[in-house]
C-alpha cells in the first residue's frame, strides 16, 4: 500500500480535480504585499505550511487545513485539487528563491536578508525554515531537501565564482536558516525590534564574504601575525 505524499487521495477530496491555476506561485502571488484578495489562498498556504511541518504526511487532511484556513474544505480542492498536489506547492522552494537571488552578487549579500526579513514579514511564515522542522517520513524529508537542495542551494552555487562555491553555498544557505531560526525563537525580540535594514547592516557582512569568497585578505593577516611577519 502506497503512503506518503505518492497517496493522494483521501475521504472528501476528489484526486482527479484539476488543480488551481500556478500551483507553484508564491502566497504572493494573490498579493505583493502579502493580502489575500478573496481567495483564500494565501490563508490555505499558510495553513497547509503549519500542517505538513508539524505533523506526519498521513496525519495531515484537508479539512484540517481548511479548519485552520478559515475555509471550506471543497475551496482546497477546487484550487489545488489533491493533498499531494497541496503538498508539492508547500514544498516548492522555486518562487522564495526567484525573489532571495534577484540581485547581482555585488550586492546579493545584503538583498538576501532584506528578502528573508521581508518575506517573512508578508507571509508571516519563513520562506524556507520548514526544511529544516518538517516531520513526518523519511520519503517526505528527503523531498523536501531536494527540492531545497536544487531549487535553493545548488541554483545559488551556480550564481557565485570562485573557489569552493559548493562549499560556500552551503554555508550561506545555512546562514539564512540560522537567521530565520533566531527570528522564529525569539518573540518579541530582534525580528520585531529592529527594521530589516539594520538586520541587514548587521548580518549581510558575512554572508557576503562567503558570496565573494574574497578570503586571500585574511589568511595574509593570519600569515602576517606568525613568526617574521609584520603586524602592518
Amino acid at each position: 500500500m502506497t503512503t506518503g505524499p505518492a497517496a493522494a487521495s483521501e475521504e472528501g477530496t476528489d484526486p482527479g480535480a484539476a488543480p488551481g491555476p500556478d500551483l507553484t506561485a508564491d502566497d504572493t502571488a494573490d498579493g505583493a504585499d502579502g493580502t489575500d484578495p478573496g481567495t483564500g489562498r494565501f490563508a490555505i498556504l499558510r495553513a497547509a505550511r503549519r500542517a505538513f511541518t508539524q505533523r506526519p504526511y498521513a496525519e495531515v487532511t484537508m479539512r484540517g487545513i481548511a479548519a485552520d484556513a478559515g475555509v471550506s474544505a471543497s475551496l482546497i480542492v477546487k484550487r489545488f485539487g489533491t493533498k499531494e498536489r497541496l503538498f508539492n506547492t508547500v514544498a516548492d522552494f522555486g518562487p522564495a528563491a526567484d525573489r532571495l537571488f534577484a540581485a547581482p552578487p555585488p550586492e546579493l549579500g545584503r538583498h538576501l536578508v532584506l528578502t528573508i526579513v521581508r518575506l517573512r514579514r508578508e507571509n508571516l511564515s519563513d520562506p524556507l525554515l520548514r526544511v529544516v522542522f518538517s516531520l513526518g517520513n523519511m520519503d517526505e524529508r528527503t523531498l523536501l531537501r531536494e527540492r531545497f537542495r536544487e531549487q535553493v542551494t545548488a541554483r545559488l552555487a551556480g550564481l557565485i565564482d570562485g573557489p569552493r562555491r559548493e562549499l560556500r553555498a552551503e554555508l550561506i544557505t545555512g546562514q539564512l536558516l540560522g537567521l530565520g531560526a533566531t527570528l522564529s525563537l525569539h518573540r518579541p525580540g530582534a525580528g520585531e525590534l529592529a527594521t530589516a535594514e539594520e538586520l541587514a547592516d548587521l548580518y549581510a557582512p558575512a554572508l557576503q564574504l562567503l558570496i565573494t569568497g574574497h578570503l586571500a585578505s585574511s589568511d595574509g593577516a593570519h600569515q602576517a601575525d606568525g613568526p617574521g611577519g609584520s603586524d602592518r
